[in-house]
């Protein structure tokens, strides 16, 4: 296993650039998604059940897009107060186009969130660590923000992501990643680790991201099987379920 001690695991990219990317593809993001919903929509059916929900309970939606996770969560939980932030401004226009009245903040950076310290009981963040110039900088700034009692669910592509994501692109198109450096799970465990992160849960899913529905079902069964082996890590949707420390 690879040793990320002394790695500041920074990329090579600002936040500036990831900003340019999703406002370049705002008006196809929906439709994009649409086209692979089954595994788009998993991401937020997975993600609610860990987050420990309840009414009045302050949740950070980080990145938000289109603010389709504030659906699952008011369905799951209608008194909670998700305020959901986001980089791309054109996403945002989009997202208040399909949600009006939805509780948006724009943010200029991941390294440096303009929320008090101690104000969110729950995290949420899907498919944005891989997206962040400095990721270390970001999950401290999630620590700072978040309560003593906070959990955090939090979601990323493996490694092994790569090729299948260049060969999708290649063949289908879709909004494409922009800025993006999939992560080894092992890295990503490193990296909550220094920032104050328990993680209370590993686990891998999505096997198969396309094709018909009961080959996707049987995919995610052979994947629930081999948890914590290599095969967990061909799941292209990794979750780290954590806890504030």
């Amino acid at each position: 296993m690879r040793d990320y001690k002394n790695s500041d695991h920074r990329n090579t990219w600002n936040d500036s650039a990831v900003e340019e990317h999703w406002d370049k593809v705002a008006d196809v993001y929906v439709a994009e998604n649409d086209k692979v919903k089954k595994s788009h929509d998993q991401r937020f059916i997975e993600s609610v059940k860990y987050l420990d929900l309840a009414d009045y309970l302050q949740v950070l939606n980080i990145s938000s897009r289109d603010c389709e996770a504030d659906d699952y969560i008011k369905k799951q939980c209608p008194g909670a107060k998700v305020l959901n932030a986001e980089i791309s401004s054109e996403l945002m226009k989009v997202a208040i186009k399909i949600r009006p009245g939805v509780n948006q903040q724009k943010i200029n950076t991941y390294s440096k969130l303009p929320f008090d310290n101690n104000t969110f009981d729950r995290i949420l963040s899907l498919e944005t660590l891989e997206h962040v110039s400095d990721p270390v900088a970001f999950l401290l700034e999630l620590h700072r923000v978040s309560k003593g009692s906070a959990k955090m669910v939090l979601s990323c592509p493996p490694l092994t992501s790569e090729l299948p994501y260049r060969f999708y692109t290649a063949v289908f198109g879709g909004h494409g990643e922009g800025p993006h450096r999939f992560l080894r799970s092992s890295e990503v465990k490193a990296m909550l680790e220094k920032t104050g992160w328990h993680l209370k849960l590993h686990k891998g899913t999505v096997l198969i991201p396309a094709g018909p529905v009961s080959l996707q079902n049987w995919g995610e069964k052979i994947i629930q099987r081999f948890q914590n082996t290599f095969i967990s890590e061909l799941g292209i949707r990794q979750f780290f379920v954590c806890e504030k420390y």
